[in-house]
């Protein structure tokens, strides 16, 4: 299931996990809630004989230990991917992020401009939300009292979210364990519920980001887009599109909030194709038949 060899480094007094295959031109692969590296696992081991692959585990997440007092909220996730870019001293790097991994991801890129040469996005956002009743709905139900019980008691945010997110495949009961096993414990699980309360009560932390897309929108951009997400939908890949001029879409039709596992191959491939040269403006759009 995650045939990879692990690595951990202290940052800021967290043991953050992550994962260094391969070689070649830098992908950083950051994930949202409530997976871990995990999630990228099919496609590192597609990419990582022509990429270097990292992908970390934020503090409280697959198999990375937050410090005493870590309270898991983004603006603390974004410093520990900065200081971990510092840490590697990684340099022409292409974030690839999905899910919360968008907004904490651009933060960092905002923070060490230097290290990062462009911007690969699937299923995710970098502004505070707003008129979204169901990602409304989905915060406050989830992140709420009755949510933070149902999650520490029963891991309702993994059992329901991580199939619910699949829809060209069945999430294997392998891939559900693994899932599991990382929030196994009620105070492990609080960080996947302070993520989804997040959504709608991080909003400084949102503007913010949003606040610093011009100045990342001079980076070439790949959207891969899987477009039966329950979540994010077309209204946020347009927006993305509008942002950023040089940008390529990939939209996998069928494909659900979870590209990357949904449909690992053509997540893959999207990349391959567009790391040398990226296509300014182009729009593709992928179907399962294609695959």
């Amino acid at each position: 299931m995650f045939p990879f060899e692990s690595h951990f480094i202290a940052i800021d007094g967290n043991t953050v996990h992550y994962l260094d295959e391969g070689s070649g031109p830098t992908l950083l692969f950051l994930h949202g809630n409530p997976t871990w590296s995990l999630v990228y696992r099919d496609v590192i081991h597609a990419l990582r004989g022509e990429f270097r692959c990292v992908a970390l585990d934020y503090p409280g997440f697959g198999l990375s230990s937050p410090r005493p007092g870590y309270r898991y909220l983004p603006e603390e996730h974004t410093q520990v991917v900065a200081a971990f870019v510092d840490a590697l001293g990684l340099s022409g790097v292409t974030l690839v992020a999905h899910d919360w991994g968008g907004p904490i991801g651009l933060a960092a890129v905002a923070q060490r401009p230097a290290a990062f040469d462009g911007l690969v996005l699937a299923n995710t956002w970098g502004w505070p939300i707003t008129g979204a009743p169901h990602v409304h709905v989905l915060s406050h139900m989830m992140g709420g009292p009755l949510g933070r019980v149902l999650i520490r008691r029963f891991n309702l945010f993994v059992n329901a979210m991580v199939p619910a997110g699949h829809r060209l495949r069945k999430p294997t009961a392998d891939e559900m364990v693994h899932y599991r096993k990382a929030l196994a414990t009620a105070d492990r699980r609080l960080a996947t519920a302070v993520f989804a309360r997040s959504i709608t009560a991080s909003r400084a932390f949102l503007a913010e980001v949003e606040a610093g897309l011009p100045d990342l929108a001079s980076h070439p951009m790949l959207l891969i887009w899987g477009d039966a997400d329950i979540a994010f939908r077309s209204k946020e890949r347009r927006r993305w599109e509008q942002l950023f001029a040089d940008h390529r879409t990939v939209i996998v039709e069928g494909a659900g909030h979870f590209v990357q596992s949904d449909a690992p191959d053509r997540f893959a491939s999207a990349i391959r194709d567009w790391h040398t040269p990226p296509i300014s403006g182009d729009a593709v759009r992928e179907t399962p038949a294609e695959s």
